[in-house]
């Protein structure tokens, strides 16, 4: 029998892939932008990512605004962060298999926002068996009502765009340090203590690659939402990934860089809270943004700022008054 060439049976898969994902249009909704105006980057031999767009989910994204990443060996697929749908998981899927026909054998999850794991959905569709990994308090805020907060929210949101995703919960706890073996290739689960960006963050790494996946610990010209996290947390985590041997980071919004990210977004952490730290016996929060601004320059074109750090003003004085006790 003739031998078929590889890149005809990955033109094959995916077409089969196409034509199972456009059955039945209304259980399986791909998100069409995503599959046409994003592409994955190689940002290493093994490791590719989708950047998404930076803003708000809406209806014009359809959810669509993180970073899906995948590792691909020549034993199997890890997918981390598959969006915030069934329809975006749907399309990230099809971009992988695209590239490889390998089975996609565990999904991770770097926190417990569902803009970045109710993707989880395509991936079970297609294979039954695929482990999904979190933190364990992840799995648990996910379970005790964050998994269907989280649907609602993106739900109303996009208007509906993200409607008939269903919440697969991960079901696999991480332990920090815990290690996989990906075909020769290594991923490596950096468990957060206490808050960062939120109490369920978890940072992966690819140590013979250099490439580290933050989460949300970690965002380059993004200013993202610290309601459920920490400043000095947060700065903590990313002293820590500082020490880490790497020099690829995969943020959880915005484009993969240097270590440079690690710096800069720490240091917009710290100076906001280094800030309200010294002016809080004087002024009250409305006062010191203002002053704060002017300490920010660098930050002035960051997505999310005007929106943003008003709040985290406010949520680093009451940090800061907890910090007192």
């Amino acid at each position: 029998m003739k031998k078929v060439p590889k890149k005809l049976l990955l033109l094959s898969s995916s077409l089969l892939v196409g034509l199972s994902l456009t059955a039945g249009a209304e259980d399986k909704k791909v998100h069409q932008g995503l599959l046409d105006k994003y592409q994955p980057e190689k940002i290493s031999g093994h490791v590719y990512v989708i950047h998404g767009p930076m803003g708000y989910p809406d209806k014009e994204n359809q959810g669509f605004m993180n970073n899906p990443g995948f590792i691909v060996t020549d034993k199997e697929v890890a997918v981390i962060d598959p969006g915030s749908s069934s329809a975006i998981g749907r399309a990230v899927l099809a971009h992988i298999r695209k590239i490889t026909d390998k089975p996609i054998t565990q999904v991770f999850t770097t926190h417990v926002h569902g803009d970045h794991w109710l993707g989880n959905q395509a991936f079970q569709e297609e294979n039954p068996d695929v482990k999904f990994y979190a933190h364990p308090a992840m799995i648990e805020e996910a379970k005790n009502g964050a998994a269907e907060e989280w649907i609602g929210t993106m739900d109303s949101m996009t208007e509906k765009a993200t409607e008939g995703t269903q919440a697969i919960i991960p079901t696999e706890a991480l332990t920090d340090g815990q290690s996989f073996d990906l075909g020769g290739l290594t991923l490596k689960a950096h468990l957060i203590e206490g808050k960062a960006h939120t109490d369920t963050d978890v940072m992966f790494e690819v140590p013979e690659e250099k490439v580290l996946f933050t989460g949300d610990t970690i965002n380059n010209k993004r200013i993202v939402r610290m309601d459920d996290g920490s400043f000095a947390g947060g700065i903590k985590a990313a002293d820590y990934a500082l020490t880490l041997g790497v020099d690829k980071i995969v943020p959880g919004h915005g484009h993969t860089g240097s270590k440079n990210v690690l710096t800069y977004y720490r240091d917009y952490l710290n100076k906001v809270y280094s800030s309200v730290k010294d002016m809080r016996e004087e002024m009250e929060a409305f006062e010191m943004k203002p002053k704060i601004e002017e300490k920010l320059t660098d930050y002035k074109d960051w997505q999310g700022l005007d929106e943003e750090l008003g709040k985290h003003i406010s949520l680093s004085v009451l940090e800061a008054e907890q910090e007192d006790f």
